[in-house]
């Protein structure tokens, strides 16, 4: 991933709307969830939450379907996961030891 494709994908979680978006998609999974179910969540107008959802949209972080009537947000996971991994390509690359997650306790 290229260094200015990340930093436009972090700048969108950046805001604090986006990123309580991003968290509800993060629960609901691959399924996504509702537009109306986010409206009423973050109890929001509708067109503040479309602004929100094209920019995150715009950056690839997520993607939207229509089922009938209702349309619904889906977190793009593989984008998620190659930012993830972005962001720690070279953690502790200048150390020693290498680096590990650990379990806390």
């Amino acid at each position: 991933m290229e260094l200015e494709l990340a930093a436009a994908r972090l700048a969108e979680l950046g805001h604090s709307t986006r990123l309580a978006i991003f968290r509800q998609l993060v629960r609901a999974g691959r399924q996504g969830v509702a537009v109306g179910d986010i409206q009423q969540q973050l109890d929001i107008p509708s067109s503040t939450l479309s602004h929100h959802l094209s920019r995150m949209i715009k950056v690839q972080l997520m993607q939207q379907r229509r089922e009938g009537r209702t349309l619904y947000c889906q977190l793009n996971f593989d984008v998620l996961e190659q930012l993830l991994g972005f962001l720690y390509a070279e953690c502790c690359a200048g150390e020693r030891t290498p680096f590990t997650l650990t379990k806390l306790e």
